[in-house]
């Protein structure tokens, strides 16, 4: 009997236990995916506590899948992968394809949306099982260390970008410069906007301006960040990718009339605004998921094209709770990223 190791929770909060099982045969419409490299997402912690409905234990996390196809399912021959194609599959693991977004072609809305590590097992492991709809192809010049976390937070920048109201040489703003916000303001350059990077301290303009930012706030300097954004023009989007609904609230009024304030970072707390700050000026706030097979595909192609890449640190699978704790805590930078051993 052939297996294959996973690190696994067994129960909601639990430490990370490294188990072997039986190789898994795809079923039809999947393919299965020797994995290369899963890159640890803060997003895990939903599956590892239990805080989404759902979950059952033993939890396989990972949605930051980058590897090679190694056995294929019945029913995808008309899809065009072969065994040995380099594939990665993200948060976006598949969709049912009858409700009505998916019938409205908006997939990434899916009502029964398959996120790994939840509706099947996740990266964390030697093998998986993923639906052939969630496969993107990765270009040959990406790692698949790099090119996992593309398939969250590298697609969840890159789309809230491309999708936001802004044009090439408008002002965008981005919250945050950690494992989205590092990303985020590269791809903001690279579409030709001018790029503000605001975050806390004064300490990380250096970085700020490293990754391209044309200008960078400090947020918790004397002057407001709405206030440094109107000094600058006027944001036409920002781009909040920090887990913080206080900070995020205080971007708003730095908008310009029509200005659009994307949401990307999670947090429970709710939003400060107040419908005035809105309705004067015509702004919009708007949340934006992470993207499908497709849109982590295009992602990767421009990473590729224009050099961008994450700030990874590779960990081997073996010691998948340290990395986990490790990028819980904050103190990682920017993403761990879990490779075979």
């Amino acid at each position: 009997m052939s297996t294959y190791r996973v690190a696994q929770v067994p129960t909601a909060g639990s430490p990370f236990e490294i188990v072997e099982r039986e190789v898994p045969q795809p079923g039809p419409r999947h393919v299965r995916i020797a994995v290369e490299a899963c890159g640890i997402c803060h997003s895990d912690a939903f599956f590892v506590t239990a805080a989404l409905p759902g979950v059952t234990f033993p939890v396989v996390p990972g949605h930051e899948i980058a590897g090679r196809v190694d056995a294929l399912g019945e029913g995808i021959e008309d899809w065009g992968w072969q065994i040995g194609d380099r594939v990665s599959v993200g948060w976006f693991g598949g969709s049912c394809g009858h409700c009505t977004p998916c019938r409205q072609g908006d997939f990434i809305v899916c009502e029964n949306l398959k996120v790994p590590g939840w509706a099947y097992d996740g990266g964390f492991a030697e093998s998986v099982v993923a639906p052939v709809d969630a496969l993107a192809r990765i270009p040959d010049s990406l790692t698949a260390a790099d090119a996992g976390p593309m398939a969250c937070a590298g697609v969840t920048t890159y789309n809230g970008l491309r999708r936001s109201s802004a044009r090439p040489g408008d002002l965008v703003a981005v919250l945050g410069i950690g494992g989205l916000g590092h990303l985020a303001v590269r791809y903001s350059v690279a579409m030709g906007f001018e790029t503000v990077a605001i975050a806390r301290g004064a300490d990380k303009a250096d970085f700020a301006k490293q990754l391209g930012a044309h200008h960078y706030v400090d947020s918790t300097a004397g002057t407001s960040v709405a206030d440094a954004l109107q000094s600058l023009g006027g944001a036409r989007a920002v781009l909040a990718t920090a887990s913080n609904s206080a900070a995020i609230t205080a971007t708003v009024d730095g908008l310009t009339p029509r200005g659009e304030l994307v949401v990307v970072g999670a947090d429970p707390d709710a939003l400060g605004i107040n419908p005035v700050q809105l309705l004067m000026s015509g702004r919009v706030v708007r949340g934006h998921p992470s993207g499908t097979a497709q849109d982590v595909q295009d992602t990767m192609e421009f990473s590729a094209l224009h050099g961008i890449r994450p700030t990874i640190e590779t960990v081997p699978l073996g010691r998948a709770d340290e990395a986990y704790r490790k990028m819980m805590s904050g103190s990682a930078r920017f993403r761990m990223v879990l490779t075979p051993g």
